[in-house]
């Protein structure tokens, strides 16, 4: 079986990143991670990449803090596509992605959100669902469009919210299953079980 070549856009630690490396290192799986890219040079996900002998980069800094300027996102789209990506996988990727990126991929991109999607979608979604008195949440990935956390849900994973939570340990609970949503996932669109929105590998 031919292998999907996968893209990783991280911006932080990169623990969802190592979660979907470890399955790969574990398990005979029909993927292979081409390149893993950040918007940040200093971020750990690049550092993990490089002590696994992965191609890793970082784009250029841009000006502002939740986007990159359309030539720098552009130069992370070619990085991308130069690498033979068919399936980008944001883990973690702290940018509103924009039109460079989706004009390359669109259709091809998936996201990792720690909230059971429609709610809470945005940042720190374990405090907004501690705020609102919810009793469960969890994690979701779901394919990329314009609209942050907006494109339509693929797979999601439940998490109950405890009495005691404080937001680490809901953020802990929650990056515990999105260690195994992810994994799955990936692997999952693989191998078939998963219709993709436009199939990158059928002309």
């Amino acid at each position: 079986m031919k292998k999907l070549r996968v893209g990783i856009l991280g911006s932080g630690q990169g623990s969802n990143f190592l979660a979907l490396a470890k399955v790969m290192q574990n398990e005979e799986l029909p993927i292979e991670i081409g390149w893993v890219g950040s918007d940040r040079a200093e971020a750990k996900i690049l550092e993990h990449a490089k002590s696994m002998g992965l191609p890793a980069g970082a784009c250029r800094r841009g000006k502002f803090k939740t986007k990159l300027e359309p030539e720098i996102e552009e130069e992370l789209a070619q990085k991308l596509a130069e690498a033979g990506t068919e399936l980008v996988v944001l883990a973690g990727y702290m940018r509103v992605v924009k039109e460079p990126l989706l004009a390359r991929f669109r259709g091809k991109m998936i996201n990792l959100h720690p909230s059971l999607l429609p709610a809470f979608p945005g940042l720190k979604a374990w405090e907004q669902a501690l705020e609102a008195g919810v009793k469960e949440t969890g994690c979701t990935v779901h394919w990329v469009n314009e609209v942050v956390d907006g494109g339509s849900v693929i797979r999601q994973m439940r998490v109950p919210v405890k009495a005691e939570d404080t937001a680490e340990l809901l953020h802990a609970r929650i990056q515990e299953a999105e260690h195994r949503l992810l994994p799955e996932v990936v692997r999952d669109l693989a191998e078939g079980r998963i219709p993709w929105l436009k199939d990158p590998r059928k002309k």
